[in-house]
């Protein structure tokens, strides 16, 4: 297997994924009750467009430590959405087929960001 050197932030396979589940994810929410347009719809915006945020942030940086600590902040965002759709589905915004591709996707970008940290983070130890 041949190791990619990314030259620009969208050549990343999981950032370009994390950003199309945060299109979803708006799609998404337009259908939930203008009561939540605060909280739910907020939070649940907010921690999925974290992730590719992320990504991006540590893309630019300096360093691979740098890198490495915003992929693993990413990661956070992948645990942090999954619970609001987990919330979503409880409180009935959100059917259990969408729950269940929407939880699946993101844990597709949750394995691809930790086998990310993992070749990074053998980089350094050589």
């Amino acid at each position: 297997m041949t190791k990619k050197k990314y030259l620009k932030v969208e050549d990343i396979p999981v950032y370009n994924l994390a950003h199309e589940l945060v299109l979803e994810i708006y799609k998404l929410t337009y259908k939930f009750p203008k009561s939540e347009i605060f909280g739910l719809i907020s939070q649940l915006r907010r921690s999925s467009s974290s992730i590719p945020a992320n990504i991006a942030e540590g893309f630019y940086r300096n360093s691979t430590k740098e890198l490495i600590q915003f992929l693993y902040n990413a990661r956070g965002s992948v645990g942090e959405t999954i619970y609001h759709l987990k919330l979503a589905y409880d409180l009935k915004y959100i059917s259990k087929k969408e729950f269940d591709v929407l939880t699946n996707s993101y844990n597709v970008v949750g394995m691809q960001l930790n086998g990310w940290i993992k070749s990074l983070k053998a980089k350094l130890d050589h």
